[in-house]
């Protein structure tokens, strides 16, 4: 399927292509909430995430539009991620997400439980 067809039979699944994945929602939802974070803040943020992962989905963040990497010419090296103005415009998006999650959570706790379980069976 092209991605001009993706997008025309069903736009959330495209919009949720740019984003879906382990560590996406994470990585957009901490620059959401912190503005701007180097990759060692991230680690921090986000311990159980491998460096490679973490590599790697912030380049297809990067790549998509979503985040920008800006990097200083100072020892050590500087790298500081953010939203980029297109990634901003999720905003909103994150903000529902969060809001439903919340007013959800015994819901969406005891599912995610079923799900942890049905996974070490």
């Amino acid at each position: 399927m092209t991605s001009k067809e993706r997008y025309t039979l069903c736009p959330v699944d495209a919009a949720i292509a740019l984003m879906s994945g382990k560590w996406k929602p994470r990585i957009l939802w901490k620059l959401h909430l912190y503005t701007v974070l180097r990759y060692s803040e991230f680690q921090r943020e986000m311990p159980s995430i491998t460096h490679k992962m973490l590599a790697q989905q912030l380049r297809e963040l990067e790549r998509d539009g979503l985040i920008t990497r800006t990097m200083y010419a100072v020892m050590p090296p500087k790298v500081e991620y953010r939203l980029s103005e297109f990634g901003q415009t999720l905003a909103p998006v994150i903000d529902i997400l969060v809001t439903w999650s919340r007013d959800h959570e015994t819901e969406v706790r005891a599912i995610l439980e079923r799900k942890e379980l049905a996974e070490h069976v």
